[in-house]
């Protein structure tokens, strides 16, 4: 249970949950297979076993630990495309007609209904880990979309969930390219090899460099023309790296063997305990880390009332 990715959402308001009470919503959205006739299906599994008897909600020391799952029929759009033009094709040769776009709709509907009962399905699961004392979810993606879906979900199931995305004070561009530029990041991180610098320009170029010495001369030249650096790959305090990219999303962690082994030590033998372990461990380096990644950006900015 290590999270490869971060994105990371700020509870404007603190809501009583309990783990009874978490585990009751999430029974009312429950993951179901696709049926013939649905496009996909989204709901709440267990983070941890199989099972009915699997718990939904794996808490540890005031973190709790979710997971969903998105189930979704594979339907190429080339292959829906090639079966409309077919019908199309038929019927303008049959009827000496044109076909335009409001029947055109309607037949794709019908090719979609007819394929979905043939069409293989894709599973994929998502956890979000909640820490109520700290007023923050961590999502373990990268993708706002897939995270915002799981957060719409539960807060269907909890009838409210006021959260947003957190935002730094600083836009995150801003002070990852002077890092670069002055050589010099914030107390307890340090700058690795690869960055992505993007022309601010609405047509410009974008240049990504990997195991490339960032304090080289080619680097500061593309800084002074104009280029701002969007992803930066970081680590922090020895205990874990990842990439930062301008929007304050979290990319490809990975922690790092001290970390790894005091889990595999905790956790011992046992896979119960061994996936406790090391969700304690994670949880307990990201409430060290978010908060100094963030004052290391400027500072949380904070909504109104918190």
């Amino acid at each position: 249970m290590w999270f490869r990715n971060l994105l990371v959402y700020r509870l404007t308001q603190q809501i009583p949950l309990t783990e009874e009470e978490l585990t009751k919503a999430l029974q009312t959205k429950l993951a179901k297979p696709c049926t013939f006739q649905e496009l996909s299906t989204f709901g709440f599994i267990a983070p941890f076993g199989k099972g009915e008897d699997a718990p939904l909600t794996h808490v540890s020391q005031d973190f709790y630990l979710i997971a969903a799952r998105k189930e979704e029929r594979i339907l190429p759009a080339s292959v829906i495309k090639e079966a409309l033009q077919e019908k199309v094709d038929e019927i303008e040769a049959r009827d000496a007609r044109k076909v335009y776009k409001k029947e055109k709709d309607q037949l794709k509907d019908e090719i979609v209904q007819d394929l979905l009962p043939r069409a293989f399905s894709r599973k994929k699961v998502i956890y979000a880990a909640i820490a109520p004392k700290l007023g923050l979810i961590l999502v373990d993606s990268t993708s706002t979309s897939k995270a915002e879906e799981l957060l719409s979900t539960l807060r269907e199931a909890l009838g409210s969930l006021p959260v947003r995305p957190v935002t730094v004070k600083v836009a995150p561009s801003a002070t990852l390219t002077d890092w670069i530029k002055t050589q010099k990041s914030a107390q307890g991180f340090q700058v690795l090899e690869d960055c992505e610098l993007r022309d601010t320009h609405e047509d410009g170029g974008i240049i990504r460099c990997k195991r490339q010495d960032l304090t080289s001369e080619e680097i500061q030249i593309h800084l002074k023309s104009g280029k701002v650096v969007t992803q930066l790959a970081l680590t922090w305090q020895d205990k874990l790296s990842f990439i930062l990219d301008d929007k304050f999303a979290i990319k490809r962690i990975k922690f790092e063997d001290l970390l790894l082994e005091e889990a595999d030590k905790e956790g011992g033998d046992d896979a119960a305990s061994q996936f406790d372990a090391t969700f304690i461990l994670m949880m307990l380096t990201f409430t060290e880390f978010v908060p100094a990644l963030l004052e290391a950006l400027g500072g949380e900015e904070l909504p109104q009332g918190i």
